[in-house]
């Protein structure tokens, strides 16, 4: 699997092309809030959020627009731009997970939809649950979504949560409340500090 430095390297317009997709899924009438709408179930009114590997802020705009305050960073900076001039009530800022820059919370929840840690190297994936994890309030929560045939099989996912403090609280395959099954293809993780 590529990095998203690769692929961005490899096709220099693919951020750019990535943005106007889900401008196109919108204007389609297509529903792109069902992380948001999870996020929102869980997390106290007013919340403190962070959006990691935030892209061009559909969750987090959302979640600010559901009332909680919302940090995003990716390491993207046409992404930002883009999250920047849709939602401007949220604090977008350009940043490598990988390199374990995540800005300073306290969070009440940390969510990474979207394949995020699919997207770093594998060497940075540890780094970027550390960080996360570090920035968690206490009894907050950090929820990561991504393809299980991503090339980060799942078991090793949780092997590095529990590396870095982490314990899984709630292991589901859809964000519409699935169980978790290794056949499903996807894992969204809730995870706690332990």
């Amino acid at each position: 699997m590529r990095t998203w430095k690769e692929i961005v390297a490899a096709n220099p317009e693919h951020s750019e092309n990535y943005a106007q997709r889900w401008k196109s899924f919108v204007a389609e009438g297509k529903d792109i809030n069902g992380e948001a709408r999870f996020v929102d179930a869980m997390a106290p009114r007013g919340a403190r959020i962070l959006d990691a590997g935030c892209g061009t802020g559909r969750v987090g705009g959302e979640l600010a627009r559901l009332g909680h305050r919302v940090t995003g960073v990716d390491i993207d900076p046409t992404l930002i731009g883009h999250a920047e001039s849709q939602f401007a009530d949220c604090a977008w800022i350009v940043g490598d997970l990988a390199a374990g820059e995540v800005p300073e919370g306290p969070y009440d929840v940390i969510v990474s939809p979207g394949n995020v840690i699919t997207f770093l190297a594998p060497a940075g994936r540890v780094p970027a649950l550390r960080a996360m994890a570090g920035q968690l309030a206490d009894g907050g929560r950090l929820v990561i979504g991504f393809g299980t045939d991503r090339g980060y099989h799942y078991r090793q996912f949780l092997e590095d949560c529990a590396s870095v403090g982490l314990q899984e609280s709630l292991l589901l395959s859809t964000w519409d409340l699935k169980p978790f099954s290794p056949q499903s293809g996807f894992l969204i993780a809730v995870l706690e500090r332990a």
